[in-house]
């Protein structure tokens, strides 16, 4: 188990994904150099051994287990890991994409990065190009970087997808797709065994694999940590309440009430499903209504996405007729698609709403600058999940966060 230079833990960041794999390397590079530190001062104690000698024989034991003549780095000092495989992407005009890995990945544990709803200009193309990209263009170089990587002779493949592309289009009403069924096939189709998400839209999706592993990871001690910095969830000097903003995400705020030790009211909604949204204007929410109180109390809504955001900003406006005094609403997924970035300033011009709490999940620059948006890093959620799996360790306390949010509030 090195944890040192040499590793078998290999990260293609397609172009999307760059932005999140950087920061997950930077957590990667701080654990494995603290889990070096921590084994080598405990062996050291432990058998009575010089430090400094005993990592010269920790390097010369990972020099004699590469297959090169000797690893990169001092014989007397430690030698950090480097994860990244550098690549080349080439995007073609006729809209085909091209990925060459430039180093090898053979035998290796790969771990490709995709953020489809990364929608900020990329460099392609050495640097040359720059083009903003589409769900549909993140999916296709995420496959064909796949197919790279497969063909490259890496030994077990994971996708790292923040975002589960077309996770909306899981459930068949009528002559329509499943979408997020049919990408898990092509998937599984390509080799991948494993793959790790944020929130997926519906747990149904992991049932469309046989054979690939879905690892779905959740926001909440993230957002809970940031709330707490916003409300005071400690002293009971606020009155606080969680509302669910539909019947869909009820089963997520009961979980913030019941970690948070907080009411749960809910907000029911009824819908004109022949109306497609546009934009935040166009919601086809008719009529609303909201079950239980938020008068003269801070309201808090939990969510996993929000794309234009129109049911979000009804909701948070409905609340405030109400009588709440302040309105916080936490995203996981934040997409922000169209004009949402701009009704939400206005809404908040309004005083509609307090705060959004997001996480980087999503890469959203614009976002970054607003006052009333709160980002909040998973980025080190995703190493240590990535870190126990390529190192066989347990990932169930980070899939189930009760007993680390508990202490948190402790």
């Amino acid at each position: 188990m090195p944890y040192s230079e040499p590793t078998n833990l290999a990260i293609v960041a397609c172009p999307g994904g760059d932005a999140f794999a950087n920061a997950v390397i930077t957590h990667l590079r701080n654990m494995y150099k603290h889990r070096f530190t921590l084994k080598t001062d405990v062996i050291s104690k432990r058998y009575q051994v010089d430090k400094d000698k005993l990592i010269q024989q920790i390097n010369l034991t990972n020099d004699l287990m590469t297959s090169e003549v000797c690893m990169r780095g001092e014989i007397d000092s430690y030698r950090p890991p480097v994860f990244k495989v550098n690549a080349r992407f080439t995007y073609f005009m006729n809209g085909e994409f091209k990925t060459e890995l430039l180093d090898c990945v053979r035998g290796k544990d790969v771990y490709i990065f995709q953020d489809v709803e990364n929608h900020e200009p990329l460099p392609l193309n050495d640097g040359k190009n720059v083009h903003s990209l589409s769900v549909n263009d993140h999916v296709m170089s995420m496959l064909v970087t796949i197919d790279a990587v497969q063909q490259a002779g890496a030994t077990q493949i994971t996708l790292v997808l923040p975002v589960y592309p077309y996770s909306r289009q899981h459930k068949k009403k009528g002559r329509e797709g499943l979408t997020a069924r049919m990408l898990g096939h092509i998937y599984e189709n390509l080799g991948v065994q494993r793959i790790i998400t944020l929130d997926i839209h519906s747990r149904e999706i992991e049932n469309t694999f046989s054979l690939t592993h879905l690892e779905n990871l959740h926001a909440s001690y993230q957002i809970i940590r940031e709330l707490g910095k916003t409300v005071d969830l400690k002293n009971g000097t606020e009155d606080i309440v969680v509302v669910s903003p539909d019947s869909g995400a009820i089963d997520r705020n009961k979980f913030y009430a019941a970690g948070l030790k907080l009411p749960l009211a809910m907000i029911y909604k009824e819908r004109d499903y022949s109306i497609v949204t546009q934009d935040a204007r166009s919601t086809n929410i008719k009529s609303i209504k909201l079950l239980g109180d938020v008068r003269g109390k801070v309201a808090f809504l939990a969510d996993d996405m929000l794309g234009t955001g129109g049911t979000l900003l009804k909701a948070m406006g409905y609340l405030k007729e109400l009588g709440a005094t302040k309105v916080i609403a936490a995203i996981s997924l934040p997409f922000f698609t169209g004009t949402a970035v701009q009704q939400f300033d206005e809404a908040y011009k309004q005083g509609l709403f307090y705060r959004i709490i997001g996480t980087n999940a999503v890469y959203h620059e614009e976002l970054l600058k607003r006052e009333w948006y709160i980002s909040t890093d998973v980025s080190g959620l995703f190493a240590n999940v990535i870190m126990r799996i390529h190192h066989n360790q347990s990932v169930g306390g980070l899939l189930d966060n009760r007993d680390i949010i508990e202490k948190l509030l402790k």
